[in-house]
């Protein structure tokens, strides 16, 4: 893995986000990127321009991407990836195919895709039922494709000694609905008890945390592995509590994880593995012992937050707009499927690749 370069893509990221709010936009909100044309073009286009740019693929064999426009939303957990891609895009075809990508969150990106917006959307979760149902009322058609693996790390500050490992229970009296008005971490110490937790000694210490918020699918994988089940069992609300810094941005949320000694957050695992030297990734005890989050331990399951990460494409705009299926073409290919480890993720094992390439394919059947 490339970490030099999966650094570059996550701080031109965060730039175009403090630019945008330099300009008095939405300090949330994270620019959109679209692939610039590329100085020395790899393709080969008709004289006429009326053929597709033909590359040769790394494998030998030949891709026709076809030029055009497509508008990518929704996760910005997943936007680093489809960001590379669609560079590698613009580099193949001269800059013929131009992708604008966009990291809102999940659930603003299903908002835009289930109305027609846009032409593919990125999850770091599975789309909703509620989701899917607007999708089929507003007629758009969709294909789910599995891209890579991530890891949701929770994390602090490398100065914050006293916490290494936590369990979903303590992650529960932290940051559960029951915890709203905790500043210190020693505060959560008795709910965390109550639920027999194995980390019911927290330290004495300011809580100050910072996390993603409704929108986005990180916060909605959080409340599904350490909110859920407990929430369940106190007869209380499966949400966090309110009262703390939310950012759909997750450079933001790296800051804010980084700026304070005895922080406390989430974010995807290549924001934090970006930023390892100055965050600490907190073990997680899902019943067989701490493990923190590694490509290994993520790849094997063994790290108990580990979660898919997908693309739906409007399978429309696909037929109707060749751009759009050359972009998911080349999501798929080898070339385009090696941009999940530049980017900080863990590629898919052969079995649920060639699941995704089917699940595509028979969409454009």
């Amino acid at each position: 893995m490339n970490s030099k370069k999966r650094r570059v893509v996550l701080a031109s990221i965060v730039g175009l986000s403090l630019i945008a709010a330099a300009c008095g936009e939405d300090e949330g909100a994270q620019e959109p990127t679209t692939t610039p044309a590329a100085e020395q073009p790899t393709t080969t286009a008709g004289e006429g321009g009326g053929e597709e740019p033909t590359t040769t693929m790394a494998d030998g064999g030949e891709m026709e991407l076809a030029g055009g426009e497509v508008f990518v939303t929704g996760s910005s957990t997943v936007e680093p990836i489809s960001v590379l891609v669609s560079e590698l895009a613009g580099e193949m075809t001269g800059g013929q195919l131009a992708v604008t990508v966009e990291g809102p969150g999940t659930g603003d990106g299903f908002k835009k895709f289930c109305a027609g917006e846009a032409d593919v959307t990125g999850g770091s979760r599975a789309i909703k039922d509620e989701e899917a149902a607007t999708c089929a009322e507003n007629g758009v058609e969709f294909v789910e494709i599995e891209v890579a693996i991530d890891g949701l790390t929770v994390a602090t500050s490398p100065n914050n000694s006293a916490v290494e490992c936590l369990d979903t229970a303590a992650l529960y009296a932290l940051i559960g609905p029951e915890s709203e008005g905790f500043s210190n971490w020693s505060d959560a110490n008795t709910i965390a008890g109550e639920l027999g937790s194995a980390y019911a000694d927290l330290p004495d210490a300011p809580l100050v945390i910072t996390g993603p918020g409704p929108e986005s699918g990180t916060y909605d994988t959080f409340v599904e592995f350490a909110i859920a089940d407990h929430a369940e069992e106190r007869g209380t609300e499966e949400t966090t509590r309110v009262d703390y810094t939310q950012s759909p941005n997750d450079n933001l949320i790296v800051e804010g994880i980084e700026g304070n000694d005895t922080s406390l957050g989430w974010v995807g695992f290549a924001f934090y593995a970006a930023e390892a030297e100055k965050m600490k990734a907190i073990g997680i005890d899902t019943g067989d012992g701490c493990v923190v989050p590694t490509e290994e331990t993520i790849a094997d399951g063994s790290y108990g937050f580990s979660r898919s990460l997908y693309i739906y494409v409007n399978v429309q705009s696909a037929a109707e707009n060749p751009a759009v299926a050359s972009f998911v073409d080349l999501y798929l290919s080898d070339e385009g499927i090696a941009q999940v480890g530049e980017a900080g993720y863990v590629a898919l094992p052969a079995d649920r690749l060639e699941a995704s390439r089917d699940a595509w394919a028979s969409a454009l059947s």
